[in-house]
């Protein structure tokens, strides 16, 4: 660890440079402070810092202000000053390898997942079910698995829910009561869901993991950034959603890696507040237990948000890297919040951290990072560096220059639907076939893998299952964590 580059942040008020040790950001962080405080630029200085030792990063672009590492920064007033300020001499402009991502396909490659990836437990609280549509949904997975049927996109979850409500009073016995007002909330919820644009999330190609992984020709980490300007304001379920889908991905398909000098990848989750407004508590639990464990297989995870009384405190204890900008302290509450605020970094004696933290200025922070043992350094009042790269958003022509450069755009712009659960389970309407039994789906081939769709690089919901176990099976809490957060058919496993 001793060898591990570091991801510089800035200068502390005593000229000391803050900077982490790369071999510790896998161990997790929290970027916090009020509105306009200088988060955005915080974030932009750890993307910059990790790309160059050529670690990948993921983060959501909320304002589309992070659009502006793909263009070189340049002079101003205001950053010389804080060059001047903070004392740095080495200082240069410079742009970054980006990739733009769009789960709606409008301002980046289009981003899909399928409904068997998400799974029941995600999927609930994308939907908002009750506990008791929650069952049904749970119920009507597992008829899927015995039936056979592929869940890709919505159409073949509706087509679901529609079989079943027809053949409840048949199922009834098997899979438990099957109300038809159950089916019928769910259905209009995600009626909902697509009016929002969720019809073009779920399908085929899925997502690949590797994409999110790359590393340029020079040997920088790309940063790829989820335009997230219409996702948050139209459906922010479905952010919060997909972010835990991409963490539960991240943690099943990843081998064990242990130390590294450096992370796989870097995720930063901005506006983490949504992530966990109404969400039920045993998802909650379960992304507490990935978060603990993914360090493991070299990625680190970053909570972006207001205050950091907006991440439970299960994952809170877990983040080692701290940055907290200023915070009001105009009310009772207020005053409490930074208190407690005060209290989670490790004490310095020559700085109130009570005090500092409603007095920094923007670009100012308060700093606890690891050190090679892995234990948190005293807190430091720190002058945030400047970024290399533009500070704000790039221009329209760079975004479509970079798009259409982009190998990605051409591998998952079109959609691909392949016979699944909608399809089927129409030929069986016209056909008037009865209920049968699970071998009505033709059998796959033991001694090979399944056939795939062209272009298709992920696993069929058999092939993810059997890789699912494989990996947990050393593990009772991997078995645990794999069937909570990833499908949760049989008392959880995923389809």
């Amino acid at each position: 660890m001793s060898n591990s580059p570091t991801v510089p942040l800035g200068v502390s008020v005593a000229g000391k440079e803050s900077a982490q040790l790369a071999g510790m950001m896998n161990r997790h962080g929290l970027v916090a402070g009020a509105t306009g405080t200088g988060k955005t630029v915080t974030l932009q200085v750890l993307a910059e810092g990790l790309s160059r030792i050529g670690v990948p990063v993921f983060t959501a672009d909320i304002k589309g202000d992070l659009s502006g590492l793909a263009e070189t920064g340049k002079s101003s007033p205001r950053l010389e000053e804080r060059l001047a300020a903070t004392g740095i001499l080495d200082h240069r402009f410079e742009s970054f390898p980006v990739a733009f991502w769009d789960l709606f396909g409008e301002a980046g490659t289009p981003v899909r997942m399928t409904i068997s990836e998400m799974g029941p437990l995600v999927l609930a609280r994308l939907l908002q079910l009750n506990d008791t549509q929650t069952g049904v949904l749970y119920a009507a997975f597992k008829i899927a698995d015995d039936q056979g049927l592929l869940l890709l996109d919505l159409d073949d979850l509706r087509s679901l829910l529609t079989f079943v409500g027809q053949h409840a009073a048949e199922l009834k016995l098997t899979y438990g009561n099957l109300s038809a007002t159950s089916i019928g909330a769910i259905q209009r919820n995600l009626l909902v869901l697509d009016t929002q644009g969720a019809s073009q999330v779920f399908g085929e190609p899925a997502l690949g993991l590797k994409d999110l992984m790359q590393v340029a020709p020079d040997g920088r980490g790309v940063i790829n950034l989820l335009d997230a300007t219409k996702l948050v304001t139209a459906s922010p379920d479905l952010y919060a959603c997909f972010l835990f889908w991409l963490l539960s991905e991240l943690f099943e398909e990843l081998p064990e890696r242990g130390d590294a000098e450096k992370p796989l990848l870097v995720l930063f989750f901005d506006e983490a507040h949504l992530l966990f407004r109404d969400t039920p508590k045993p998802l909650v639990d379960k992304i507490e237990q990935v978060v603990r464990l993914i360090r493991s297989k070299g990625v680190g995870v970053f909570f972006v948000t207001q205050s950091p009384l907006d991440v439970p405190q299960g994952i809170l204890g877990q983040l080692g890297l701290k940055i907290q900008h200023a915070l009001r302290a105009f009310t009772p509450r207020e005053q409490k919040a930074v208190q407690v605020v005060a209290e989670s970094f490790r004490a310095n004696p020559g700085l109130n951290t009570a005090t500092a933290i409603t007095e920094l200025g923007t670009g100012e922070a308060l700093i606890s990072t690891l050190d090679a043992k892995g234990q948190p350094t005293p807190v430091e009042r720190v002058l945030i560096r400047p970024p290399s790269a533009q500070i704000g958003p790039a221009s329209a022509e760079r975004r479509r220059e970079i798009m259409e450069a982009s190998p990605l755009q051409e591998r998952y712009a079109t959609a691909i639907n392949r016979e699944s659960a909608h399809e089927k389970l129409s030929q069986r309407a016209t056909a008037r076939v009865d209920i049968g039994p699970a071998d009505e789906a033709p059998p796959e081939p033991e001694a090979t893998a399944p056939a795939r769709a062209p272009g298709r690089t992920r696993e069929t919901p058999t092939e993810a299952l059997v890789k699912s176990v494989l990996r947990a099976a050393g593990s009772q809490i991997g078995r645990q964590i794999v069937r909570g957060i990833l499908g949760s058919l049989l008392g959880g496993g995923r389809r």
